[in-house]
């Protein structure tokens, strides 16, 4: 009884510790609500679907100014893809560099072996801002004498009913926040690329901003071959949080210790559990 007794006691300790580390104590101090995510920032994530059909007869517009459904701009080849929102001026032009610098060092072409589709959240954006940022794009991936690259690489715009069409499919979670200006004019989301089969079914999700060549070159060549991956990804994004004060991503500590601690909690039990059973055949 001693035995149980002291399990349920460290049991015990061990919840409210975590508690108290996520923010639940009840005697929190002056200004740490203040310093708390806000609950809405909780439907900013991302939602892996892998093996999922994305929606092929939806209708975006790319930055020539032509209309038509998503299948339009799928071509036998995988499909790499990001969605942005062209007015950012923080994390989205780095998950577009970080795109196009690491496309830019593989030895795959765009055209040959992938197309590249850039998808906007915002439905304020135009082709016009399409045209800027694939340009931009295309100068940082250094195929600006690429005459295959222009047809490879597009930058899409559409419908709130599109936008959400697409986000949906491929479960990029994201929400209207305010920048340092007050103004409700952003939107926090993951940073995130994500890859398609050539009949549009997602097969790889790599988080963060910056996306090594290796990594992208092997998740092409898995897309090709029509290869779905593990959701390996979840983990790397769950330790992340955003910051609507900076605009951007960071690593979350509290995240982190909150799955240190649950493993820790698991190796006591499970300790506990082995040091309190019976000998079999005991009588005791």
């Amino acid at each position: 009884m001693k035995s149980r007794a002291l399990a349920f006691a460290l049991i015990t300790l061990f919840a409210a510790t975590m508690l108290r580390a996520q923010g639940y104590s009840a005697d929190k101090p002056i200004g740490a609500t203040a310093q708390e995510t806000p609950a809405y920032l909780a439907h900013a994530g991302i939602e892996q679907r892998l093996g999922h059909s994305l929606p092929m007869s939806t209708t975006f517009t790319d930055e020539t100014g032509r209309t038509g459904a998503l299948s339009t701009w799928f071509h036998d080849k995988p499909v790499v893809m990001a969605e942005v929102y062209y007015n950012c001026a923080m994390l989205c032009p780095q998950v577009l560099h970080g795109l196009a610098t690491g496309l830019g060092q593989t030895t795959l072409l765009p055209g040959k072996d992938y197309q590249v589709l850039v998808f906007s959240i915002d439905p304020m954006d135009t082709p016009a801002d399409a045209v800027a940022k694939e340009k931009t794009f295309l100068s940082e991936a250094h195929w600006t004498n690429n005459p295959q690259a222009p047809g490879a690489v597009h930058f899409l715009t559409g419908t709130p009913a599109s936008i959400a069409s697409i986000t949906s499919a491929t479960g990029f979670h994201y929400v209207r926040v305010p920048g340092p200006d007050g103004k409700l004019d952003q939107f926090a989301h993951s940073s995130v690329i994500m890859f398609a089969t050539p009949d549009g079914k997602l097969s790889k999700y790599i988080s963060g901003i910056d996306y090594q060549p290796r990594d992208i070159r092997m998740a092409l060549l898995d897309a090709s071959q029509k290869k779905i991956s593990n959701p390996v990804d979840l983990l790397i994004l769950y330790c992340c949080s955003y910051s609507p004060t900076v605009g951007r991503y960071s690593v979350s500590v509290l995240h982190i210790l909150s799955i240190a601690g649950m493993l820790t909690l698991l190796i006591v039990v499970g300790m506990i559990f082995l040091l309190t059973r019976k000998p079999k055949g005991s009588t005791a």
